[in-house]
């Protein structure tokens, strides 16, 4: 009879050896500090995910007074339910984030947005991530009281030289997606925006406008507030960009559901798509790869917005030196059928 091989806990010295580094480098990698490239970071999480290597961060934690658990939190609309769970981009930036938390030994706790101030202010956390920063932020303000190490995801609209955080390259974004649009064919591009005081539409407002001016194309924006009632707000605003004369060629949306809110409006115009009108968003919402047309999608990658804002929350919390406190990530393009014009016959029919 034999016996069963008895499972030993993979060592750092396992997991430099499988990655071909040292062991000072698999240490500074785990713990988010070191200047190591990205490259090398993320070869060494690999090594320790496939040997199930966990740090025992709880416990040193622990020894110097932390608590091991990390938090990630969600800006709050006074007694506004906003289901973030239902929310691709929330959805997989929270999910990213828990496994970089447990791959570093942390647990992460996800705090609901209806926490009263006496438990923003209480609850057992070593450092937190907070989510889309207002201007007129509670929760931010909260958070600073306790004086713990946190990275936004998003910046602070009025950001200072201490805060941290990690961004997609809006940009970039903007750019591959208004070139892709341009290849198409549009030459008037409107673009659908919300009126609100966090930096993500001001930030998108600045990419597109100078991308247009730097192309000398009409930069054609429709505003419009997002509360109480998103869906109609957003439909009305595209409606009213349908209505220039001459009418754009393109439209943009930039929130999750902004796909469906063009594709209806443009149906209530007797558009046809995407002969008449080409349409793109930004979102994370794997249903655009099954609407009528299929709708091209600007990914933020919020799958590496997480494992990057644990990275430097965790680099933060051990308090290491020359760390970078902004981050950005690269957005990734998906087109699809509703930026993609038929083709034209030579007797002129599609």
């Amino acid at each position: 009879m034999t016996s069963s091989p008895v499972w030993r806990r993979p060592t750092l010295g396992a997991v430099a050896a499988r990655a071909g580094v040292s062991t000072a480098t698999v240490s500074n990698a785990l713990n988010g500090t070191g200047r190591l490239s990205d490259a090398t970071r993320q070869r060494v999480l690999a090594a320790a995910r496939e040997l199930g290597y966990a740090q025992a961060s709880t416990a040193r934690a622990l020894a110097r007074g932390g608590t091991g658990v990390l938090g990630l939190t969600m800006t709050t609309y006074g007694d506004l339910p906003v289901p973030y769970t239902e929310i691709p981009y929330y959805a997989q930036l929270t999910l990213s984030a828990m496994a970089a938390a447990h791959e570093r030994g942390y647990l992460l706790t996800v705090m609901p947005s209806s926490l009263s101030p006496l438990m923003w202010l209480n609850t057992p956390m070593d450092g937190v991530i907070h989510v889309d920063p207002r201007a007129d932020d509670p929760v931010r303000c909260l958070l600073r009281e306790r004086g713990i190490p946190m990275v936004c995801d998003g910046r602070p609209p009025q950001p200072h030289w201490y805060d941290a955080w990690v961004e997609t390259d809006y940009e970039a974004g903007l750019r591959l997606l208004l070139d892709h649009l341009v290849k198409s064919g549009a030459r008037r591009i409107g673009l659908c925006l919300p009126v609100h005081d966090d930096a993500y539409p001001h930030l998108i407002a600045h990419a597109y406008r100078s991308w247009c001016d730097g192309r000398h194309l009409p930069a054609l924006v429709e505003e419009y507030d997002p509360l109480p009632d998103y869906f109609t707000a957003e439909q009305d605003a595209v409606g009213r960009l349908l209505k220039d004369d001459p009418q754009p060629d393109a439209v943009i949306g930039v929130y999750s559901d902004s796909g469906h809110n063009i594709l209806a409006a443009a149906r209530h115009h007797g558009l046809r798509l995407p002969r008449d009108l080409l349409v793109a968003c930004i979102s994370e919402d794997p249903e655009y790869a099954t609407t009528t047309p299929p709708v091209t999608t600007l990914s933020l990658r919020p799958d590496r917005v997480g494992t990057e804002a644990v990275d430097l929350l965790i680099a933060l919390i051990n308090a290491r030196g020359g760390v970078d406190r902004r981050r950005l990530v690269q957005p990734t393009l998906i087109p699809r059928r509703s930026t993609r014009r038929p083709v034209r016959q030579r007797n002129g029919t599609p």
